[in-house]
């Protein structure tokens, strides 16, 4: 039986089409994952913005015990992204950056590298996994995988 976990996947729309590739990556290494996040196969009809982040998001952000960013070249200017890192870490969630495949000279969003104990890792499913489960202190270098050699440390502030 795979191991089961309730995530939400945080990304920039133009991405969606990215979300099944991760969710079989994952589950190739025996996770099963359960996602809330909103795409467009699952939209919201809803116009006001805080009515959205209140009413839609932040529920589905509770309901999880991982916030799964997934970088890509459109998602460290996506402000709905930045907000939702920014929720997760308040709420004490877990947050995991993966590099989209071919993205890897992606920038990472602001808040993702600003706060709480987030882990960023490559297109590779045990790491993705080691990740969610908390195993992983460090983050990957995106070009090789692997993680980061000594100095490339970034300094961590938690967000209150």
């Amino acid at each position: 039986m795979a191991d089961l976990r309730n995530i939400f996947i945080s990304h920039a729309h133009e991405d969606d089409a990215e979300l099944p590739g991760l969710k079989k990556l994952i589950a190739s290494k025996g996770m099963e994952v359960r996602d809330s996040s909103i795409t467009s196969d699952k939209p919201n009809a809803a116009l006001n913005k805080e009515y959205i982040q209140r009413e839609i998001l932040l529920p589905r952000i509770q309901w999880a015990s991982t916030l799964v960013v997934l970088i890509s070249h459109d998602t460290a200017g996506s402000w709905w992204v930045n907000w939702e890192i920014q929720k997760a870490v308040e709420l004490g969630k877990k947050v995991v950056g993966v590099f989209a495949q071919g993205a890897t000279d992606a920038d990472v969003p602001e808040e993702l590298k600003k706060c709480g104990d987030a882990v960023v890792v490559g297109w590779q499913g045990e790491r993705v996994i080691d990740a969610i489960n908390g195993d992983l202190k460090a983050w990957d270098d995106p070009a090789t995988g692997k993680p980061r050699p000594p100095g490339w440390d970034i300094q961590r502030i938690v967000c209150q």
